[in-house]
């Protein structure tokens, strides 16, 4: 038996496998694929937007925001409209406190439909458009921090929705 088999259980041995950094799709808000960094340090996931602007639906917080989706491309924007689960102050990675949108979205991860909660913040000095926190991976994959793209592009006709 080797050192690595006593530390796993069976059930983590059939979790599927994340890289540091993945393909996700975020259906209903139209992004086709956006790289998101794995990121098991922080509790939250969030997406970067931009021109946010709250309104009301049906009596209902909503709020219209704008994404580039791909790094160094500002020429491709998207614009996107959800339902507003909540605001929150987020601290990010140096510290800073801020109060962020929260939505709800489905997101696709390899063959994995997950409705997760995203905060939204501006994200153009990051690296990655989008971060994939804790709670979205929620005991549901195993990370091999030295891998990267292991659950290639979702594939939005494969996936059940």
């Amino acid at each position: 038996m080797t050192h690595s088999s006593l530390n796993t259980t069976d059930n983590e041995q059939l979790l599927p496998i994340l890289g540091w950094r993945e393909w996700v799709t975020l259906p209903e808000l139209n992004i086709k694929h956006i790289k998101a960094k794995i990121d098991t340090g922080a509790r939250s996931s969030a997406l970067h937007a931009f021109a946010i602007e709250p309104y009301q639906k049906h009596n209902q917080p909503w709020v219209m925001f704008a994404i580039h989706p791909e790094q160094n491309n500002t020429e491709l924007v998207i614009e996107c409209h959800a339902a507003v689960k909540d605001r929150r102050i987020v601290s990010d990675s140096g510290g800073h406190k801020q109060r962020r949108y929260v939505i709800e979205t489905q997101l696709l991860l390899g063959s994995a439909v997950i409705n997760a909660e995203m905060t939204l913040t501006n994200r153009d000095s990051m690296l990655f458009r989008m971060l994939i926190g804790r709670t979205t991976l929620n005991d549901r994959f195993m990370i091999n921090s030295s891998a990267s793209f292991c659950q290639g592009i979702p594939n939005c006709s494969t996936s059940t929705l």
